[in-house]
C-alpha cells in the first residue's frame, strides 16, 4: 500500500484551465511542512511551490498561536526554485547549527543532555501543482477488513478505539494531544460520521517492544473492551541487539497480539508499521524496512487492516533530511511526522 499524496490540512483548489478542451490542473496545498535550517545551506520541500500561491513560514505547526511567529521573506528566509529554502545571514530563524546533536555521528542521546528539534523547526505552508495518488492496496487492507467498524460507523453505534503501542503511539513529541496521528484521525472519522460516538483511549507505554506489549497487553487493551485496536511496534524492537526484537519474535509477538484481541473481545485490528529513525543514532540497527515488511505480513498472514506508515514516511522523507521530521532528533515524529502518519490511516479508506 502507498500513501496518498497529500498532508495534513491538504485541500483541494481550482486552477486556472489549459489548453481548451484540457481538464483544468489542481492545486494541492501543504500546511506545516517542517524543516529546520542550518547556517546559510539550504532545506528542501517535499514539493515545489507554486508562485500563484503565498508561502507562509512560522515557527509553529499551527498558525496563530500566542508564541506563533510569522517569518519575513528576504529578511528571514530566502525561497530558491524549484524547493528549497534558506536562512539569511540576520535571520530570527533559529540556527540548526547550533543544536547539540548537529554534525554527530554515530551518536549516544543519552551524552547530550538538552537533545531534540523542538526550537529549530520551520514550518511552511504552501501550493503546489499536482495530482494525487490514490493509495495501492487500500481495498485489500482497508476498510474492507473492517467491515463491523465501518458498520457501527454508519449507523451511529458507540466505537471504542484503543491505541496501543510504544511512545510514538504514545504522542512522543506531539506538541499538544490532539495532534497525535490517531487522535486526527479518530476527529476525521467524527467529522465523516456525526452520529457515531467514538471514544479513543491510550494504552501506548513509551519504551515498550512487542515483548513488554505482551505483557501489557490484558491491562491495555482487553480490559478496555474495545471495538477497534490499532497496534503500532518497531521502533524499538528494531534497536541493536541486546535493545530490540529479533525480526521472528517480532512477528510472532504481533500474532499473538491479533489473535488474543479477536478472540477476548471481538474488536477488529489494525497494524500499522513504523518509519525509519536517525541514521547516525547509535542504538538503532537501522533495518526498519525488515520490521515494516514483518508487520504487513502479518496482517496478511491474519486478515486484518495494516496502514503502511513506513512507505509514506519513505516518500515524504525521499527530499528530506531525517531530522526535518523528527521530534527529538532520533525516533519521535514531530507534528509534521505524525501527519504522515495520519496519511497512512485515512488510506484505509474508513
Amino acid at each position: 500500500m502507498r500513501c496518498i499524496n497529500r498532508l495534513w490540512g491538504i485541500l483541494a483548489l481550482a486552477a486556472a484551465a489549459g489548453l481548451s478542451g484540457c481538464a483544468p490542473r489542481a492545486l494541492q496545498v501543504t500546511t506545516g511542512e517542517s524543516v529546520v535550517l542550518a547556517g546559510q545551506a539550504p532545506a528542501t520541500l517535499i514539493s515545489d511551490p507554486s508562485p500563484a500561491r503565498a508561502v507562509v513560514v512560522r515557527n509553529t505547526y499551527r498558525d496563530g498561536l500566542a508564541r506563533t511567529i510569522h517569518y519575513e521573506a528576504g529578511r528571514d528566509y530566502r525561497l530558491e526554485a524549484p524547493n528549497r529554502i534558506r536562512r539569511t545571514p540576520e535571520s530570527r530563524i533559529p540556527d540548526f547549527g547550533t543544536n547539540v546533536l548537529y554534525g554527530r555521528e554515530d551518536f549516544r542521546h543519552e551524552q547530550f543532555p538538552g537533545f531534540g528539534n523542538g526550537a529549530f523547526f520551520v514550518y511552511v505552508d504552501y501550493a503546489y501543482a499536482g495530482r494525487r495518488e490514490r493509495p495501492r492496496g487500500a481495498a485489500a487492507f482497508g476498510a474492507a477488513r473492517l467491515p463491523a467498524t465501518r458498520r457501527k460507523l454508519r449507523a451511529g453505534q458507540p466505537v471504542r478505539m484503543v491505541a496501543f503501542g510504544d511512545s510514538i503511539t504514545a504522542g512522543g513529541d506531539a506538541s499538544e494531544p490532539g495532534l497525535i496521528f490517531w487522535e486526527r484521525w479518530a476527529d476525521a472519522l467524527r467529522a465523516k460520521y456525526p452520529r457515531a460516538r467514538i471514544e479513543t483511549r491510550n494504552g501506548a507505554t513509551g519504551g515498550d517492544t512487542t515483548a513488554q506489549g505482551l505483557q501489557r497487553l490484558e491491562e491495555k487493551v482487553l480490559r478496555q473492551q474495545p471495538d477497534l485496536v490499532l497496534i503500532g511496534f518497531g521502533m524499538n524492537d528494531h534497536n541493536r541487539e541486546g535493545f530490540g526484537v529479533p525480526l521472528p519474535a517480532f512477528a510472532a509477538n504481533l500474532r499473538s497480539m491479533v489473535r488474543r484481541i479477536r478472540a477476548e473481545t471481538g474488536a477488529e485490528v489494525i497494524l500499522f508499521s513504523a518509519f525509519p529513525p536517525n541514521p547516525k543514532w547509535h542504538y538503532g540497527s537501522h533495518n526498519m524496512a525488515a520490521y515494516a515488511a514483518a508487520t504487513e505480513r502479518v496482517a496478511r498472514g491474519e486478515r486484518c487492516a495494516f496502514a503502511d506508515v513506513y512507505h509514506c514516511w519513505q516518500r515524504a522523507a525521499a527530499r528530506k533530511k531525517p531530522e526535518d521530521l523528527l521530534g527529538n532528533n532520533i525516533n519521535h515524529p514531530n507534528d509534521f511526522g505524525h501527519a504522515i502518519y495520519l496519511q497512512a490511516f485515512e488510506a484505509l479508506g474508513l
